[in-house]
């Protein structure tokens, strides 16, 4: 079973295909994305890297948590499931004072 990781503090520069290389020599690398602020189109500092198995995740957070890439100390965890977020659309749920 795949394991998702949580890759923060990472540079400017870093793209899906250098996070992926990065991340390959601890195993299987499904994915890796980068995630981009779309409004710039700019990196946000921060990613996500599915590894093939628990194990070579562990060993990838162990490794590479706090160790230098592209100038800054890595922040890598064990992702945590996304919240569920408010179907509320524009206003999330307030009443509006226009009728």
């Amino acid at each position: 079973m795949s394991q998702k990781i949580y890759v923060g503090n990472l540079g400017f520069s870093v793209t899906n295909e250098t996070l992926k290389t990065k991340f390959q020599q601890y195993g299987d690398v499904q994915t890796a994305n980068v995630i981009m602020d779309r409004d710039t189109g700019r990196s946000k500092g921060f990613g996500f890297v599915e590894m093939g198995n628990q194990q070579q995740a562990a060993e990838a957070i162990t490794a590479l948590n706090g160790s230098e890439f592209e100038g800054r100390a890595m922040n890598v965890s064990e992702a945590k499931p996304q919240a569920p977020r408010d179907g509320g659309g524009r206003d999330n749920g307030r009443k509006s004072n226009y009728r």
